[in-house]
């Protein structure tokens, strides 16, 4: 039984998670503070949880500010923010991933939502991972329709794959690199610990790299805009969330925008427009990595390589096996060691297509050397 704390200043918020968490038979939720202030006393008093499920906006002390006594005082703990959906929360969601939290879940609007299985399984899932109950985290996402794709689909792209080799159809999956001049582009996908991973890779990135990055992260609107913003702020190369028709330019980053769909069109051999949409999700995700992937397959970029790191799911692993039948590629996984959640470089990997694992800390070195830099 893992074990959760829970800080929140609402009543109603607080006796809505303790029913979620303890509705579950690998959860329990056993104590709860109103503010930063009695977590931190509860925290300095010996008492040991697997993980604390914490609101930003408190008064006394506020998430952020829990957060950073924390990290002074060496107390380590899994942390999981709940988050307001607003322009001001999703900047301190970002701050709270860089002191350290977890990952985030966005609040309910209403109480019917809060009560609502989306919200539910969303939250027991995220501290499943978060406890290291991985095998579970999985379960708990498929119920939330989270699977970009069935075993039984990947299979079949694989073998697939395999085949198309053993005929000889080679061509365009040699593994050697290309020479200088080469056209090539990254498509990276990540999902539940990406924002806290990305800002291991993506601040690694030389300015000069010589390939536009396309970035999918699996976050609601208005995160994916404070997420890029402080990555560029992190950077030395350029790093924006993704306008639709803008042109994407080697040296920069382009992540998609939460809550619509990213595709890239082809306008030439020397122009790539984004487009950003409205659309439907595609189970579940907006953005969705096998669309962008999906989209790549009509375009004519000498080498595409592919970045998956950590997420649960499978999403990116059909999109990236559909568009190795078109396309040369590349395939970086993230080893399980760092991964947060071992469940889309896992996907990958085990699809057959994954041509080096690294470990985190080491992506945006191997993504540079497989590049080149201008």
């Amino acid at each position: 039984m893992k074990k959760v704390l829970i800080v929140d200043d609402s009543a109603l918020m607080r006796r809505v998670l303790f029913d979620i968490i303890n509705s579950d038979g690998e959860l329990q939720a056993e104590e709860y503070a109103m503010n930063g202030l009695e977590a931190l006393e509860i925290l300095r008093s010996g008492k040991t949880f697997d993980a604390m499920v914490l609101d930003i906006n408190m008064p006394k002390m506020n998430g952020i500010e829990l957060l950073r006594e924390l990290r002074r005082d060496g107390i380590r703990i899994n942390v999981l923010i709940v988050s307001t959906l607003a322009k001001e929360g999703a900047k301190e969601t970002i701050q709270a991933l860089e002191l350290g939290a977890f990952d985030f879940v966005t609040k309910p609007d209403s109480l019917a939502e809060a009560k609502g299985d989306s919200f539910g399984n969303r939250l027991v899932s995220m501290l499943y991972a978060a406890t290291g109950l991985s095998s579970g985290a999985e379960e708990k996402q498929e119920r939330f329709k989270r699977e970009s794709v069935s075993v039984q689909e990947v299979s079949r792209a694989a073998s697939q794959a395999v085949q198309r080799i053993r005929r000889g159809d080679t061509s365009k999956h040699s593994k050697k690199p290309l020479g200088s001049g080469a056209r090539k582009l990254v498509a990276l996908a990540c999902s539940t610990g990406g924002p806290k991973a990305l800002q291991y890779v993506i601040p690694f990135l030389p300015k000069n790299l010589d390939a536009p990055v396309l970035v999918v992260q699996h976050m609601p609107e208005g995160f994916t805009g404070s997420l890029s913003k402080r990555l560029d702020e992190l950077s030395e190369i350029h790093v924006e969330e993704a306008v639709h028709g803008e042109t994407i330019q080697k040296g920069s980053v382009y992540m998609a925008r939460g809550g619509s769909q990213m595709r890239l069109i082809e306008k030439g051999k020397k122009e790539h427009n984004l487009s950003v949409t409205v659309e439907a999700a595609r189970n579940g995700l907006k953005p969705c990595a096998d669309i962008m992937y999906e989209s790549l397959m009509k375009s004519s970029f000498d080498e595409i390589v592919c970045v998956v790191m950590t997420g649960m799911g499978m999403d990116g692993t059909k999109g990236i096996l559909q568009l190795e039948q078109t396309n040369k590629i590349y395939v970086i996984a993230q080893d399980e060691a760092t991964s947060t959640v071992y469940g889309m470089p896992k996907a990958i990997y085990e699809a057959g297509a994954v041509d080096q694992v690294v470990e985190l800390r080491k992506i945006a070195d191997a993504i540079t050397e497989h590049v080149g830099v201008r």
